[in-house]
């Protein structure tokens, strides 16, 4: 494995992100860093068409008191996208791992947004030893709480789709009235292929088909902050009380935010985050 310069990665009203690529066995890896190399790691997962720009908002509000590391899942932002590699959650779970040994982190507090979620769970039934806590911000706990979408979904006649497009495919992603979506979320959706939307996307509700994550999380005996906005058009925002069947679990319900409160609202995301993470270091 190499790491190469990916250049600077500069994030809207942020400092400029130290940017890499980092050639692992099955497909190179996108990684940003911000912050001091020496603090606390803290580890931020995207979900489903999705990249690590979705944390941009929310990033300069960490960096204060941690290394923050963010990493676009294969087939996902700036990392490859193979035609030929699976994208099943403990896959993406195992290849976020050996970036991170890369990168020499040896422990992190480990964040997922909505699918993003999935996978920092795989990392932490794969890999105990660097997972010290897990925050999992609008993941939906089982598919008994998924809610349906009415729009219909983009088809592979429709790729590369239009603006108007992905805002109707991501509007469910949001609450808050009259938000729009950065143009720079939508141009990320762009660089994804067909074939690895639909195939992230299916191995999201697989790995939940199997087994539900408070049923995987139980044995871990990790700390768990469940962040959900309480607006989500896309999970029930009730089935986070599923989490507290998880010893020690803490729930947090932030009232008028939706799916995506790490964009909606990062200020008030960062504070259940930043206390929790101030005690699991």
């Amino acid at each position: 494995m190499t790491i190469s310069d990916g250049g600077p990665y500069v994030s809207d009203g942020a400092e400029t992100t130290e940017s890499s690529i980092l050639s692992l066995d099955d497909g190179t890896i996108h990684v940003c860093q911000d912050g001091p190399r020496d603090a606390p790691a803290l580890l931020l997962i995207h979900g489903s068409a999705a990249s690590a720009r979705s944390w941009d908002p929310l990033v300069p509000l960490l960096t204060g008191s941690h290394r923050v590391i963010r990493i676009d899942l294969l087939g996902h932002g700036r990392s490859a996208k193979p035609a030929d590699r699976s994208y099943e959650i403990p896959d993406q779970g195992h290849r976020v791992g050996a970036a991170l040994d890369r990168l020499g982190v040896e422990h992190a507090i480990v964040v997922g947004h909505s699918s993003g979620g999935y996978t920092a769970t795989a990392l932490a039934e794969q890999r105990p030893d660097l997972v010290t806590a897990l925050v999992l911000i609008n993941t939906g706990p089982g598919l008994g709480a998924y809610i349906a979408p009415e729009s219909a979904a983009i088809g592979p006649s429709q790729w590369p789709p239009t603006d108007e497009q992905i805002r109707q495919f991501a509007s469910t992603g949001f609450s808050r009235p009259g938000y729009r979506i950065p143009q720079e979320l939508l141009d990320e959706v762009r660089t994804m292929t067909y074939h690895t939307l639909t195939m992230t996307m299916k191995a999201s509700l697989g790995y939940l088909g199997r087994q539900e994550l408070p049923d995987r999380l139980r044995p871990l005996g990790k700390p768990l902050l469940v962040i959900f906005g309480e607006d989500d058009r896309r999970w029930r925002s009730s089935s986070a009380a599923d989490y507290r069947t998880v010893p020690g679990a803490r729930v947090e319900l932030l009232p008028g935010l939706g799916h995506s409160p790490i964009l909606e609202d990062p200020a008030r995301t960062a504070v259940p985050l930043l206390a929790f993470a101030a005690q699991a270091d």
